[in-house]
């Protein structure tokens, strides 16, 4: 290989952009979210497909409560606490579906809660403040969706 070769490798093109924790915190969400929410639309077809992505999105929130119960995590205790209790929220309500007993719907508002508050500081005033789905604390999906933007994600 010669040098003009050698060079354009090691300097051709940029390497694509290092994403940050939150990116990748919101990505995941987008993902599971999405998963849900078009399992939950095929009734009971989509049966299978939601039972995954439930099984995926307790999960995320579970590896987001331990995340969060850590004394050395760098977000604000009331963020923390509030993350926490959405989780257990979540964790329930999981249940509650799967037998039938409550729609995915509210999973989903509460994931996209969490999304708009990972989202980038341009996102729109409307998305700082998320509608509060029936019975989730209001205190802690509002710390969910909006606390979280100025400090980072979950870490």
């Amino acid at each position: 290989m010669d040098t003009h070769t050698q060079a354009r490798t090691a300097y051709g093109g940029p390497s694509p952009a290092t994403r940050t924790p939150r990116a990748i915190e919101y990505e995941a969400f987008a993902r599971v979210t999405h998963r849900i929410s078009a399992a939950a639309a095929r009734g009971r077809t989509g049966f299978p497909d939601l039972a995954a992505a439930l099984h995926d999105n307790r999960r995320l929130w579970t590896l987001l409560a331990g995340m969060v119960a850590d004394s050395n995590n760098g977000l604000p205790e009331a963020l923390r606490a509030g993350l926490f209790n959405l989780a257990a929220f979540t964790q329930r309500h999981t249940t509650q579906v799967l037998n039938g007993t409550a729609r995915a719907e509210v999973l989903v508002d509460i994931n996209t809660a969490v999304m708009r508050g990972l989202a980038p500081q341009q996102a729109t005033a409307a998305a700082a403040s998320p509608t509060v789905p029936r019975g989730v604390p209001p205190a802690a999906a509002q710390r969910a969706a909006t606390a979280a933007r100025p400090t980072g994600g979950a870490r």
